[in-house]
């Protein structure tokens, strides 16, 4: 016999659908479950539910498999029936880690997880540790970021359903990549989500940039945070995820005594203790606030680490030629770069004229390996008008430095999806709603939010055309091209660098110094026995060699010291090793 259960407070009478077959259900329990059992439901059987007097079959909002997508019927899936092969797999320390964030739908023309498996391969040699998929939470229609996913339970089918994931992940752990997972727990997608059918999911007392906030103090709340405590232990026990990263931590609204990212962070604890695997938890936040990765016997929520956007606006207004509007208007001064490398936080109690308000607190008290640092990830280039890379915003030359100092930085570094060959292939916003006003909408306000800043909403790809997905896959064979080949090199070297040397993996705080000049725009920094000179001036630069240092690397070929002094042509980075 199967049992369905599902948790809706808010109904007066549920009936499960298998098949042609309908059944009343029992309940509801002083929590607000219902449950019924069926003798011939099994693995493979579709089924909804019916509530109250509606016609509607809904699916279950703790569908495991939606074979026919976010609206069609649910279908049970066996958790247990997959043969692993990862027995003893470990995660690398997240201190030591090199992460690489991909998007499976545009990662390989297929745009599926099995033909992403095929390149785990090329991640391992490149250098890679950690694996971090954007969402593959089912969503509506073909293709899309993931983030407006409605059905969390479930593996988004047009990427191959879930035993496809659990062949990804079994692949990278054979070949001892560790695998991270984007989940998005501060709201639900606007197509598909029927979680208001059941019960109080979201409350409209607080408000987010995408409608009310998900309910997580008020009336309920309990089943809430159950909901995504238990979607946060399946990744992680079921599907052999080595940790997760929750997107837009600073969207959540929680006044309780134990916050809800406390909360998982004490499961998460719990669970790698019963499953005998290193677990992870890292946070996206802009809220400058070091108490999301500080210990929970020190006051914090105890989260492993957090993305560094402070580190990624400093180096990126630096490196950029004009000047950014938006969040990058509270950057570009070389020094706010030596801040990020040493401090962690630019802004740690400081006015921000962005935001028209003191923000952030200080957390140069913190292992710099709590933070990632990154040039390039999902946002940073979507977040522009025309999804273009770095190597087209700030040029060949400087997005070599750029990698210089994410890979010798303090902090944990992270590449986004062919950056490492400097990929042609732009990563703009695009989806496929399956609503036609909907669609409407996100295109015209796409093309309005960047009209803005000047620019001709002609040239803004629309998000829902198919065209703008396909032009967003990446082109591999570009490995093979010149120019290409030269930038993944540049970045092999450096990660060999970074893996291969104490210094650059030791993160506590102190063991950072930064010198810089503002005017002439040259910065240096100095990590143990590496030094790491860039110059973004237009000037010709001659940095003083200190006695037995020695040149490793430069992002342009002979480099050679000269009277004691390197002499840096523009756009130019050396490293030295004493």
């Amino acid at each position: 016999m199967y049992t369905f259960r599902i948790w809706a407070p808010k109904a007066k009478k549920l009936a499960v659908q298998v098949g042609e077959q309908r059944l009343l259900m029992q309940g509801p329990d002083a929590h607000g479950w219902w449950w019924a059992g069926l003798e011939s439901a099994e693995a493979g059987s579709d089924y909804g539910f019916l509530v109250d007097d509606d016609p509607k079959v809904y699916p279950d909002p703790r569908s495991l498999w939606q074979p026919r997508g976010v609206h069609g019927m649910s279908r049970v899936y066996d958790q247990d029936a997959f043969s692993w092969s990862d027995t003893g797999s470990q995660a690398a320390p997240l201190s030591s880690a090199i992460v690489y964030e991909l998007h499976v739908g545009t990662f390989t023309p297929e745009g599926t997880l099995d033909a992403a498996g095929s390149k785990l391969d090329y991640l391992k040699e490149l250098g890679i540790t950690h694996v971090e998929l954007m969402p593959v939470a089912s969503f509506s229609g073909n293709h899309g970021w993931g983030y407006d996913g409605v059905a969390l339970f479930a593996v988004h089918e047009p990427y191959g359903g879930p035993d496809a994931l659990k062949r990804f992940v079994d692949a990278a752990h054979r070949r001892e990549l560790a695998v991270l997972l984007d989940v998005v727990y501060n709201h639900f997608g606007p197509v598909g989500n029927y979680t208001g059918k059941f019960g109080a999911y979201v409350t409209e007392t607080h408000q987010t940039p995408w409608g009310g906030a998900v309910n997580l103090e008020g009336a309920d709340a309990y089943e809430v945070r159950r909901f995504f405590c238990d979607n946060a232990q399946m990744w992680m026990r079921d599907f052999h995820i080595d940790g997760l990263r929750l997107d837009a931590v600073h969207a959540f609204v929680d006044r309780s005594a134990i916050h809800f990212l406390e909360q998982l962070a004490m499961e998460t604890k719990a669970l790698e203790a019963t499953l005998g695997r290193r677990l992870v938890l890292i946070a996206e936040s802009d809220l400058n606030d070091p108490r999301i990765v500080t210990a929970r016997d020190a006051g914090g929520f105890g989260l492993d680490a957090q993305w560094s956007d402070d580190f990624h606006h400093a180096l990126f207004a630096v490196l950029a030629r004009e000047p950014e509007s938006g969040y990058y208007a509270d950057f570009g001064r070389v020094g706010q770069l030596a801040k990020a490398l040493q401090d962690t936080f630019v802004y740690d109690g400081i006015y921000s004229e962005y935001r028209k308000c003191v923000h952030g607190r200080p957390a140069k008290h913190l292992p710099q390996s709590r933070f990632l640092g990154y040039i390039q990830n999902h946002d940073q280039v979507g977040n522009r008008a025309t999804g273009e890379r770095l190597t087209e915003s700030v040029g060949f030359n400087r997005a070599k430095i750029a990698a210089a100092m994410i890979l010798l930085s303090p902090f944990v570094p992270m590449l986004f999806q062919g950056e490492e060959w400097a990929a042609s292939s732009p990563f703009p916003y695009f989806a496929d709603h399956d609503d036609p006003e909907l669609a409407r909408l996100v295109s015209e306000g796409r093309k309005k939010e960047f009209a803005v800043f000047g620019w001709d909403p002609a040239l803004i790809p629309d998000p829902e055309k198919r065209d703008t997905f396909e032009n967003a896959k990446l082109h591999w064979d570009e490995i093979q091209q010149e120019r290409h080949a030269e930038m993944l090199r540049w970045y092999r070297n450096l990660i060999y660098l970074r893996r291969t040397t104490a210094d650059l993996n030791n993160s506590e705080p102190g063991q950072t110094s930064v010198a810089w000049d503002e005017d002439e725009r040259w910065i240096a920094m100095e990590r143990g026995s590496i030094t790491l000179i860039c110059n973004l001036g237009n000037a010709e630069y001659a940095y003083p060699l200190p006695d037995g240092a020695n040149i490793i690397l430069g992002s342009r070929p002979n480099l050679v010291p000269n009277n004691s002094s390197l002499k840096l042509p523009p756009n130019t980075a050396a490293v030295l090793s004493s």
